[in-house]
């Protein structure tokens, strides 16, 4: 638990120093974050955003891992092969997304070079990430809810590095679908942090039910330092925004969710607990899925991501952010309620058996 504290007060003081720093390199640079206009369909209405500045990504992914770092620096607590193939992840994800940051504020178009291929290319990223996790450690190749032992459907092999790939993949995805509103997803993962946060806490404390992670100490210190960097990020993004994560903090981000929900085997938990994620990311595909079947007439939305949509309605934009982190909050709630659920009834089995 101490490991946690130390990596967690590390991370949020980092992360409000770093990103004030990254706040002042923009503004001596002059340029920002582009906002796509009316002629790309974009959000017209943030177009006084134009110009603020981004990449605070960088800031929040490197105060977790000196957070992280330094809470190594007691004895009892080893680096892990799972934790440091996720902190690989999460900055080759990272460096992938910053590539296309630069590009959009040295071009001030929103469009990076990665546009339309950009899907296809952070796949097969992914693909070899979790091959390699899969080859180089002890994760348990089974589909899991909760445990590994639940359902516990065997998938080793080809089929698990593709099953996890394309979890890893999606979350990257709708966490960078989310970052569309000031704090909304910094404050979302935040919350989906903690909550890996706690599980694997759990899995720490109750090794003899939760045999199948490994170094879960590890993992609940990583998750940790992610969620207070993203609260420290918080302190600067808070609306009205004066920094973005850009896309190199929305897909280390959701590297790192969509990593911890393998490691800690909740890959059917992760949808529950990341549920804000794929309401904004299910709007999207609902969206294009109804304008393409109505042959690019109609829209369900006034804009998607659903965002957008209440914006469009008249929503003020804080009342939107509070609303969906409060939606957030409850999704996170609800799948750490299963997860304990699950805890309890394992626990009362095995005082049954004693007995």
């Amino acid at each position: 638990m101490i490991a946690i504290l130390i990596a967690g007060a590390v991370s949020i003081v980092c992360s409000i120093a770093l990103t004030r720093v990254m706040i002042a390199i923009f503004a001596r640079i002059g340029k920002g974050q582009p906002i796509l206009g009316a002629e790309d369909r974009g959000p017209t209405h943030h177009m006084t955003k134009k110009g603020t500045a981004t990449m605070g990504g960088i800031a929040i992914l490197t105060s977790a891992a000196i957070g992280w770092t330094v809470a190594h620096v007691r004895d009892g607590l080893p680096f892990s092969t799972q934790a440091l193939i996720i902190w690989l992840t999460v900055f080759v994800l990272a460096a992938f997304g910053f590539i296309d940051d630069f590009l959009k504020v040295r071009r001030q178009h929103n469009r990076g070079i990665f546009w339309k291929k950009k899907g296809w290319i952070s796949f097969g990223i992914v693909l070899l990430l979790t091959w390699l996790l899969a080859s180089q450690t002890g994760v348990s190749e089974t589909i899991s809810f909760t445990r590994a032992e639940i359902p516990g459907w065997d998938i080793s092999g080809p089929f698990y590095v593709v099953w996890t790939a394309l979890m890893v993949w999606a979350t990257t995805n709708a966490v960078n679908v989310t970052d569309g509103l000031d704090g909304l997803a910094a404050g979302s993962a935040m919350f989906g942090f903690g909550a890996f946060t706690l599980i694997a806490y759990f899995a720490f404390r109750n090794g003899e039910i939760y045999a199948a992670i490994v170094n879960p100490l590890d993992l609940a210190v990583l998750a940790a330092s992610l969620a207070a960097a993203c609260g420290g990020f918080l302190w600067w993004n808070a609306a009205p925004a004066r920094i973005f994560m850009g896309d190199v903090g929305a897909l280390g981000l959701g590297a790192a969710l969509g990593m911890l929900a393998v490691t800690t085997n909740t890959h059917l938990l992760l949808p529950i607990l990341c549920g804000i994620n794929v309401l904004e990311a299910g709007s999207v595909a609902v969206q294009m899925g109804v304008f393409k079947a109505s042959g690019r007439k109609k829209r369900l939305f006034l804009m998607s991501p659903i965002h957008h949509h209440f914006e469009l309605k008249g929503w003020p934009e804080t009342t939107v952010i509070i609303r969906f982190w409060l939606l957030a909050a409850l999704c996170v709630a609800t799948g750490v309620a299963l997860f304990i659920a699950d805890f309890t009834n394992e626990i009362r089995i095995i005082g049954e058996v004693a007995r």
